[in-house]
């Protein structure tokens, strides 16, 4: 080692331990020094000196005494202070939303705007996204916490390094700089921003606190306007050569007669997406087709229908289904997951879906009993995308925490990371 790298590699050694101790604290819960030393293996003093460091910062603060039973007296413990917040935003065809998470991953605030997206276009749908974000991080300082990271999810193709939409055909925008165009909007420096596909961020949020935590072979299926998948594997979230994975809805298994947004005839979303449940359940003029009715309050009145025993309704649930179970049947096959997790509107009606799905899917997976996969409907609703790019805003912290300190002083997009912590 030369004298020129020593001081570069203490402070890599420094920021990495602090990243330690900091993980060790989401993961295991408030603890004491001398416990934190022992899951960590650093030594008494060492974890005496990073936990000043990290409460200095605002990440965390002192706890209760330790009360463990054990010889000598009880140490106070240390836990993670709430102070520092991820935000996560997204766009979809007839909404935007924000939520905030605290570094503890108690949420603090929820608003989704019903919009249609498509008819504003980009300028004015960025602008009430700014204002949602604004809104939002003053609500956060108000309540004297801090937004450290912005992450954004869009229902398209996204280059997540420089925050750039290269296609979202289901909204009409094609190569925007979204975090350029909101960091612009929200007047100079401020928390980092990023930009990823929905459905990667609604994966990302299944596998942090969804109902299969945890499982490390995961498919996430939105269920919107558009249908995109988020795959996790083995632990690791899959984007690609270019970052452009996932984007099942475009498999050419649907009824040739309709077209996708995308332009093309018989994709997947064309016969399982929103729009086509809406074409078989209703007729233009329905209050169900409306989308400045918030889309909560429109799947409420189709689920109340369907328990009626209305027979279009029904039918249009069951048809769908039936194509559902298709395209799962073929993501089955070529991931062999341990769940899918159905996500949006697929979810909330997922009781009435469900019976034909899983008879198409008995049909057509190859491995005995699914090979082992199982359909599970996700408890996120439609905050999963918004969940999962707050989760993202976090995981930053967690790796670096002395980047918290920097954060004030940069708004320059960074790229998200390759896989899950």
């Amino acid at each position: 080692m030369t004298d020129a790298s020593a001081p570069a590699d203490q402070v890599f050694l420094r920021r990495h331990n602090l990243a330690m101790v900091l993980r060790d604290l989401r993961d295991a819960g408030p603890r004491s020094r001398a416990r934190i030393a022992a899951d960590t293996g650093l030594n008494k003093a060492t974890v005496s000196s990073l936990v000043a460091e990290l409460a200095e910062l605002g990440l965390v603060r002192d706890g209760d005494v330790e009360r463990g039973g054990g010889v000598g007296r009880p140490g106070q413990t240390v836990e993670i202070d709430g102070r520092i917040c991820g935000l996560g935003a997204e766009v979809n065809v007839d909404y935007v939303a924000v939520l905030v998470l605290d570094l503890r991953g108690e949420e603090l605030s929820y608003v989704r705007t019903p919009l249609d997206v498509p008819r504003l276009g980009v300028e004015k749908t960025l602008d009430e996204l700014a204002a949602a974000i604004a809104a939002a991080v003053d609500d956060a300082a108000a309540k004297g916490h801090e937004v450290a990271g912005i992450t954004v999810g869009i229902p398209g193709m996204v280059e997540t390094a420089p925050g750039v939409l290269r296609h979202a055909p289901n909204i009409g925008w094609r190569e925007v700089r979204i975090a350029d165009e909101l960091a612009a909007r929200l007047a100079g420096p401020g928390a980092t921003i990023r930009v990823d596909n929905d459905a990667n961020l609604s994966a990302l949020a299944e596998y942090a606190v969804g109902t299969s935590a945890g499982t490390a072979d995961l498919v996430y299926v939105t269920g919107e306007t558009g249908v995109g998948g988020g795959i996790i594997s083995d632990g690791v979230l899959l984007r690609g050569t270019e970052g452009y994975g996932g984007e099942i809805g475009h498999m050419p298994i649907g009824d040739p007669a309709h077209r996708c947004g995308c332009g093309k005839l018989g994709c997947w979303e064309a016969s399982v997406g929103l729009a086509a449940l809406l074409r078989e359940v209703a007729d233009k003029d329905d209050p169900v087709t409306d989308p400045s009715v918030d889309l909560e309050v429109r799947l409420a009145e189709m689920r109340r229908r369907a328990a009626l025993g209305d027979g279009r309704t029904l039918r249009g649930i069951e048809a769908v289904g039936t194509s559902l179970g298709l395209g799962a049947a073929i993501l089955v096959n070529l991931f062999n997951p341990r769940v899918i997790v159905l996500g949006g509107y697929f979810a909330a009606l997922g009781e009435f879906f469900l019976p034909a799905m899983e008879t198409e899917l008995d049909k057509r997976v190859v491995a005995p009993a699914r090979g082992g996969c199982r359909i599970e409907l996700s408890a996120l609703g439609f905050t999963a995308a918004c969940r999962g790019g707050a989760h993202v805003a976090l995981e930053a912290v967690f790796t670096d925490p002395a980047a918290v300190g920097m954060a004030a002083a940069s708004s320059i997009p960074s790229p998200l990371p390759g896989g899950v912590a």
